[in-house]
């Protein structure tokens, strides 16, 4: 089935809050899209942050970030009054006030004698989500009372993860404890029920799914067996790729590998339990850094740049078949980027997974370039650009002039019809489906990307409004996604 959508991270959804969240705002969005025949919408990771806010480097690969939790719906159910909701809206401090109080008002519902349905739901949540909701509220408590120190500096029971040092301490901290258990039903309640919104109306929620975990995690903490730690816990080998057209030093990002031959051991229990929780939560899920299913690169720990790696056979295979089996009707698709060896295309292939197309990759002036529209295969994912790439009008306006050129005559165009011109050749790619950033529907230039890699200022707090969304642009959109074929019945 051909589709078309578009990318966009809910902190960037407009709104009278510090972020954009699970509100009004995202039901307004998804309104949007149907009416322009877009059938998927595309976010980033939505797990908890740390402090630099990126998403791919959160504290859980269950968990989700309070900060997108909408305000409006504790009013709703009673929680919270409106003053009490305006006042969660001013930053991340005052919404965990907030919560905390919505929190002691549902926890007295709870153990009154007439319960709410929310608390049926609440109790619901908290079996199914049992294989990973203690650890995280644990760690995070946990970390909150030791002043968000490393967990690798914590006294040795609670740094090994050890069951009566734990439960001790979770005794100790029982109501911070009940508190982040809340935090979790409202994100996880209020996101099944926006993702309830956007089937009904259409439209498909494409996850993502960072292939690494970062150390400050309660995925690493507790379950110090799954990566390649020493005796302290600290990393013995990290994660990275080496030099390439990128940057010639390689890139060291740090997070701890994995213990492969562990987790091989185990039916990769610790991955498909990843998996489920994906499969709850998105209708298709992208994994990132696919390449290191295949082969990922080993840097000591000890090293300041990723030159001194080495490549790894990884059992992707072999995880890949398992969760084939596991999830079933999960569509998944694999982060191809970069350089990318024939294995790992094979791989790619042997479990038809899609791969990934940039246009903005096109024009290196190679004729062989695999991201031009004669070398689109169907089952691909054509993009204009993604969250790391400049808004396509940026990257247009970015080019010298030669190049600018070589680009108006490859879509046929003249500089004035950028970046519609790009959107449009993508919709007409051979690619079963077909996305653009929001900010290449709304024609913004460079000034709204959303990430810069290899800078740590100013990325991930770009929004949009909806001043900048024209009359005429669901109308358009719809014409567009129509005359492509990219328009599911249904």
């Amino acid at each position: 089935v051909r589709r078309a959508g578009v990318l966009l991270h809910p902190t960037s959804l407009p709104g009278d809050s510090y972020t954009g969240d699970f509100g009004i705002e995202a039901r307004r969005f998804i309104d949007h899209l149907a009416a322009s025949g877009l059938s998927i919408w595309q976010i980033l990771p939505i797990g908890p942050t740390q402090d630099d806010g990126c998403p791919y480097q959160s504290s859980s690969v269950h968990a989700g970030n309070p900060d997108l939790i909408s305000m409006e719906w504790l009013v709703e159910h009673g929680l919270l009054d409106d003053s009490q909701a305006e006042e969660g809206k001013r930053g991340p401090g005052a919404k965990r006030q907030a919560l905390d109080r919505a929190a002691a008002v549902f926890f007295e519902q709870l153990s009154g004698v007439t319960q709410s349905a929310l608390a049926a739901v609440y109790l619901e949540f908290i079996e199914e989500a049992d294989f990973w909701l203690e650890d995280y509220v644990r760690f995070q408590a946990f970390r909150d009372a030791a002043q968000r120190q490393p967990w690798t500096t914590w006294e040795t029971g609670l740094r090994n993860c050890e069951p009566a040092a734990c439960a001790q301490r979770a005794t100790e901290l029982a109501d911070q404890l009940n508190r982040l258990r809340f935090r979790q039903f409202v994100f996880h309640r209020q996101w099944l029920e926006l993702k309830a919104y956007a089937n009904e109306h259409g439209v498909l929620l494409f996850g993502d799914m960072p292939i690494y975990v970062h150390l400050e995690s309660a995925d690493v903490w507790a379950h110090q067996e799954q990566f390649d730690l020493d005796a302290n816990g600290q990393p013995a080998t990290v994660t990275g790729v080496p030099p390439d057209y990128f940057s010639d030093q390689g890139q060291l990002w740090g997070n701890p590998q994995y213990n492969w031959p562990y987790m091989l051991e185990h039916d990769f229990d610790w991955w498909l339990k990843r998996f489920t929780s994906a499969d709850r939560m998105f209708d298709i899920v992208r994994i990132d850094h696919f390449r290191a299913l295949d082969a990922y690169w080993e840097i000591p720990a000890d090293s300041t740049s990723a030159i001194n790696g080495r490549w790894v056979k990884s059992p992707g295979r072999e995880l890949l078949a398992l969760v084939r089996t596991h999830c079933p009707k999960l569509r998944l698709v694999a982060e191809n980027l970069g350089i990318i060896s024939p294995e790992v295309e094979a791989l790619r292939e042997q479990f038809h997974l899609p791969g990934m197309l940039i246009l903005q990759f096109a024009f290196d002036g190679n004729p062989d370039n695999p991201y031009l529209l004669d070398k689109h295969e169907e089952n691909e994912v054509v993009y204009t650009g993604t969250h790391d790439n400049n808004t396509s009008l940026g990257w247009f306006l970015s080019l010298d002039e030669q190049t600018r050129q070589r680009v108006c005559d490859y879509f046929e165009c003249a500089p004035s019809e950028m970046p519609w011109a790009m959107v449009e050749r993508a919709m007409a790619s051979p690619a079963t489906t077909a996305i653009a950033p929001w900010q290449d529907l709304l024609g913004l230039d460079g000034n709204h990307r959303m990430n810069t890699p290899g800078t740590t200022q100013g990325n991930w707090h770009w929004r949009f409004d909806w001043a900048q969304v024209t009359e005429d642009l669901a109308p358009r959109t719809l014409a567009m996604v129509r005359q492509y074929n990219r328009q599911p019945r249904a």
